[in-house]
């Protein structure tokens, strides 16, 4: 019995040994196994291939995805720098037709100022006095509604109580007369000044009378003292001219065109309303009459 149990444990004890050695091996093989097809893997062209081009693609892919992030970078920043010299290059251009535009005006108004500075000069060689041409330069301070400013003086020649006529719109026409003389500038009464008296008569009918200031421009003029019997003798748009008389205004000048007659029942005399030919808000030259030219050759042909 005694022996059959020890065999018993002996068999028991020899099989224990060999499952823990065979489990080892196991172990060893399978890793041995593994390793071998890892170098076999490894040892064949292909599929070192493969890996070094799955290594380069995924290399090449992240280059590539990094040079595009730069691109954009670059090429929004290069963009933003475009925009801001278009901008600036924008506003150099804006100002540079702003000049030109300014440069055509300059040169319209040049053109213009030269065909009325030509009209002018035409104007002053048919004149029969001795003339000063000069400026409207501006208006007397203390007298807005009245006195021009000239800018010629005793420098010049001129002096008080000296004839002014201008040439507007193919007319000469009466502007007044210098009543304060400076050395480089003088002041102008106008006919339009309520102290303004000009001795005229009608250019046909030759009946006299005296034009009179209204002390507004905008306002007409007043011819007094024209006897009755011309009513039927003056219609409305005849030119009255000055007369001569008092030999301050020239005679033959033109002042204005009749609006209008007013014979009051009480006056012996009528009223005639007189529009003047210059208009004061456009008058910008004008020529100051020194004194009446004498031919001398038409008297020595004469005589």
């Amino acid at each position: 019995m005694q022996r059959g149990f020890f065999g018993k444990n002996s068999r028991k004890s020899g099989g224990e040994v060999p499952k823990a050695r065979s489990n080892s091996e196991i172990y060893v093989f399978s890793s041995l196994t593994i390793i071998s097809i890892a170098l076999l893997m490894f040892s064949n062209t292909n599929f070192t291939s493969n890996v070094k081009n799955t290594g380069l693609s995924f290399f090449f892919g992240v280059r590539g995805g990094i040079y595009e992030i730069t691109s954009l970078i670059s090429r929004t920043i290069l963009s933003i720098n475009e925009l801001a010299d278009l901008r600036k290059e924008h506003a150099q251009l804006i100002k540079q037709l702003e000049r030109f535009e300014e440069l055509e005006r300059s040169n319209a108004e040049i053109y213009q100022e030269n065909i009325r500075l030509r009209q002018q000069l035409d104007f002053a060689k048919t004149l029969r006095y001795r003339s000063i041409a000069a400026q409207v330069s501006g208006r007397d301070p203390f007298n807005l509604f009245s006195a021009l400013v000239i800018n010629k003086g005793s420098v010049s020649g001129i002096s008080n109580n000296m004839a002014v006529v201008a040439w507007q719109d193919g007319v000469q026409a009466l502007v007044g007369k210098v009543i304060q003389t400076g050395a480089f500038e003088s002041l102008v009464m106008p006919i339009f000044d309520i102290n303004s008296q000009v001795a005229s008569r009608f250019s046909v009918s030759r009946f006299e009378g005296i034009v009179e200031g209204q002390g507004n421009s905008e306002t007409q003029l007043l011819m007094r003292f024209v006897p009755k019997r011309a009513r039927n003798d003056i219609h409305t748009g005849d030119i009255i001219i000055s007369s001569g008389m008092g030999g301050v205004f020239p005679a033959g000048i033109s002042i204005g065109r009749v609006s209008g007659v007013t014979a009051l029942e009480y006056e012996n005399t009528l009223e005639v309303g007189v529009i003047p030919i210059i208009d004061f808000s456009r008058l910008e030259y004008v020529f100051v009459i020194e004194a009446e030219i004498v031919n001398t050759e038409t008297e020595t042909d004469d005589d």
